[in-house]
């Protein structure tokens, strides 16, 4: 599995996610359950809008300062 991010990809798996933020699922999950991430369901499918993945980056990174 690739770990650097495709940059068409607007919607991310929970797998693609994992590897990308090095995480178990479970802790994806938690994050998506927390609402400390942002998540849309199509069907029954999980996605991340990449949008989502960088704002929580971002949100992290701006806890440090």
């Amino acid at each position: 599995m690739s770990t650097a991010m495709p940059p068409s990809h607007q919607a991310l798996t929970v797998p693609e996610v994992m590897s990308a933020l090095r995480l178990s699922r479970f802790k994806v999950y938690d994050l998506i359950r927390s609402k400390q991430l942002q998540s849309i369901t199509i069907g029954r499918a999980r996605r991340v809008p990449a949008d989502a993945l960088h704002a929580y980056i971002q949100s992290k990174l701006g806890d440090n300062d």
